[in-house]
């Protein structure tokens, strides 16, 4: 079958992202025999035209639309992107009688709302790279797609139940990205993503929703050839996307001593959990070129830590930013502000603890996120910010709304005095 796939996301979100998902489900079609044309949004200049010269010349029988982002997460000034993706969805539409398919992490969290929203025909929840191809090869033959795991069909729900690959190897590698335009391979950081699924349960996150809750993992042998691929063509800088990259810690010391064997001379970066940073492994990981490591402790209040269902304290957070430090590499923390149990005393607390640190940079987020089945949707429900019938689609946000104009206030005080501070909303 001919196939187009579409990366609709054209936010610069923290990062000039590069649609490292969308790459592996092309590698995976092509290898099951399809003709693949790949169309990233952020990379290209006028979308409608690229979109409309795509589908005439090329003819697809079906097109692959990723949803990212759902909204850009700023409770000040909040951006519903799914706006923007339906006109994507309708343009493909009025272009073409294809087979439209949505996918995506953003999509993941949203499946049925997402699907009704955006108006596609159906959407795969969950690793596109293994289902696509089945379903493209059903459609083809014009078989039942009955059974066909993580597919929802517009109207009729999910067809199969979701399934989760425990071993990535067995995924093909992505393919190597064009940069956006006028911005130079050299300049790009490259998503490598070597785990999926985080078993941590925090209390606001999404990831158990898109990737499950048991690590899975890809061999230090293919993220390094991955990783090789895109230095052959002219990329330097690498960001490591899995949620925790050291767990487990034996996982990520192998990789980096692959990476130091391999001769390979690149930067990187990556999120570290706190409560797994010893010397040995901050070496390691120096010593292969890691240049920067994100350290989410949230909170400095060990109260607030607990209700964030965390499993590290403050004396954890201080050891791992000390032995970064001590090993060369910049590190990066993260507040996360204004959630359930938050008081003034608490947030000053955070504030001289996050002093206290040897930070290079600190980003500061007021406001948490509200997605569904977690914990926080729960306790949002239960102290009346949203109606239990919600299902969280549009932004919504959990905040103390005792203290909210107070902390805008006291952040942005805060941070006037410290230039390595990052307010989110600003």
């Amino acid at each position: 079958m001919k196939v187009i796939l579409i990366s609709s996301n054209t936010e610069r979100i923290n990062i000039t992202p590069l649609p490292l998902g969308l790459g592996c489900v092309a590698s995976a079609t092509r290898r099951a025999g399809h003709r693949v044309r790949m169309i990233d949004l952020m990379a290209e200049g006028d979308n409608r035209l690229v979109i409309e010269k795509a589908v005439e010349s090329f003819q697809p029988d079906v097109i692959g639309v990723s949803a990212r982002n759902i909204d850009d997460q700023n409770m000040e000034h909040p951006r519903f992107l799914l706006s923007e993706i339906k006109r994507v969805v309708d343009e493909c539409r009025r272009l073409s009688k294809a087979t439209i398919v949505l996918g995506g992490a953003g999509y993941s969290i949203y499946p049925e709302r997402a699907l009704e929203y955006l108006g596609a025909d159906m959407g795969i929840q969950g690793e596109g790279e293994a289902v696509f191809p089945i379903l493209l090869e059903r459609l083809q033959r014009k078989s039942d797609l009955r059974g066909t795991p993580g597919l929802y069909l517009r109207r009729l729900g999910l067809q199969g139940e979701r399934e989760y690959e425990k071993n990535l190897d067995t995924f093909p590698l992505p393919d190597v990205p064009a940069p956006p335009l006028s911005t130079p391979a050299g300049e790009i950081w490259v998503p490598v993503q070597t785990s999926r699924g985080c078993p941590m349960n925090c209390s606001y996150c999404s990831t158990p929703t898109i990737e499950g809750r048991a690590i899975r993992k890809r061999s230090p042998e293919m993220a390094v050839e991955e990783i090789s691929r895109h230095v052959e063509a002219g990329f330097k800088h690498f960001y490591f996307v899995d949620n925790v990259f050291n767990l487990p810690p034996s996982h990520a010391g192998a990789l980096c001593k692959k990476i130091t064997e391999r001769g390979l001379r690149i930067s990187w970066r990556c999120i570290l959990y706190p409560g797994k940073v010893d010397r040995e492994l901050a070496d390691l990981m120096a010593e292969a070129g890691c240049v920067e490591a994100s350290l989410g402790f949230e909170s400095g209040c060990e109260r607030v830590l607990r209700g964030m269902n965390k499993r590290f304290n403050s004396e954890a957070v201080r050891r791992a930013s000390a032995m970064l430090r001590a090993s060369g590499i910049s590190c990066m923390g993260f507040l996360l502000l204004g959630g359930p149990g938050e008081t003034k005393e608490s947030v000053e607390e955070s504030f001289t603890f996050a002093d206290s640190l040897p930070l290079d940079a600190l980003k500061i987020t007021v406001g948490i996120r509200i997605y569904p089945y977690t914990q926080l949707a729960k306790i949002s429900v239960q102290d009346g910010l949203v109606s239990p019938g919600d299902d969280l689609l549009m932004p919504r946000f959990y905040i103390v709304r005792d203290i909210r104009d107070w902390l805008y206030e006291t952040v942005r005080k805060r941070a006037a005095a410290r230039p390595h501070w990052l307010i989110d909303s600003e």
